[in-house]
């Protein structure tokens, strides 16, 4: 039997995930094992802070996992890691004996913004680092539209909002990490879906009933749609979901770690950089806190993100 290195990585993620969940602890319980053993994994940083989270690491070229509970200034300063979505915790601590079994009601997952947070976590772990931002976008999409059977159905339409309904180069880079296989066509079919057939096999343990992934990837399209309309341009349409993944809806502020976002987004920092600055019909400031490495942000009111593109867009009309 043949084992490429993306089925292994698979295997182990998928091995690990097993534990998270068996081995799962109460909040109350869990510490900083990262703290408690002199925080020997990452750099040195500003201190110990922040809520407690499941860090998924990755050593020696992946030959050697590490699944640990850290708090979040550890988790943030440990390269090549990403943290362990929460709902595999949740659905770990349910009692098999719970409500949600005997009254075959379901019970509705996290929100839209903190399942794709925790997605595009995931899928910087997952995906080479040198997977392109088309590719990631379409990533983000078949993941959380995928069947129990991990087969995944993207009609014209969602391509069509993903600015890819032409372009097979995104495709063909998740079937080389050897992340999904496309399903040809049948022949004569005049169907326009893309079907596709996905072999993480980490992906299978998702907590969130399809629905609820569903809306996720629904609002995971509108975050780069609104006030990006004129653009065709993957990098920044990735960036700018990304920022909407952080940001506080009721305040329009967002902070996150700037390798963070360059992971998720699979971008050198200049390149990065130069994706913020040109974000000019969304952003009203942007700044890097060089002593913390936070990436801080404040996004426009949706109004205003449209009204300032269909400006840009005008002025670019008389331009010409």
């Amino acid at each position: 039997m043949l084992i490429t290195a993306a089925s292994a990585r698979s295997a182990a993620l998928e091995h690990l995930a097993g534990h998270a969940r068996r081995d799962a602890l109460p909040p109350y319980m869990r510490t900083c094992q990262c703290h408690e053993r002199g925080c020997g994994w990452h750099p040195r940083h500003r201190g110990c802070a922040g809520p407690i989270r499941l860090l998924l690491a990755r050593e020696r070229g992946g030959r050697l996992w590490r699944l640990a509970d850290a708090c979040t200034a550890c988790a943030s300063a440990t390269t090549q890691a990403a943290v362990v979505p929460e709902t595999f915790l949740r659905e770990a601590m349910a009692s098999p004996n719970s409500t949600s079994r005997r009254r075959k009601r379901r019970l509705r997952g996290p929100g839209d913004q903190i399942q794709v947070r925790e997605m595009l976590s995931y899928l910087a772990s997952a995906l080479p680092s040198h997977t392109g931002a088309a590719a990631r976008l379409l990533a983000v999409q078949c993941a959380l539209r995928m069947d129990s059977q991990g087969q995944v159905r993207l009609p014209v339409g969602v391509l069509r909002s993903l600015r890819l309904a032409r372009d097979p180069l995104p495709w063909s880079e998740l079937e080389q990490a050897r992340w999904l296989h496309r399903t040809p066509p049948a022949p004569g079919s005049a169907d326009r879906t893309v079907v596709a057939q996905i072999l993480d096999d980490v992906l299978f343990a998702q907590r969130p009933a399809r629905p609820d992934r569903r809306r996720a990837a629904d609002w995971a399209l509108r975050a780069t749609k609104d006030g990006y309309t004129v653009t065709d341009d993957p990098p920044l349409r990735l960036t700018a979901l990304c920022l909407a993944a952080y940001t506080d809806s009721s305040t329009g502020r967002g902070r996150t770690e700037m390798d963070r976002t360059e992971r998720e987004c699979g971008l050198a920092p200049a390149a990065l950089f130069s994706v913020l600055d040109r974000l000019a019909t969304s952003l009203i400031s942007w700044s890097v806190a060089l002593a913390s490495g936070d990436l801080y942000w404040e996004l426009l009111p949706k109004g205003d993100q449209r009204q300032r593109a269909a400006d840009r867009s005008d002025a670019s009309a008389r331009s010409d």
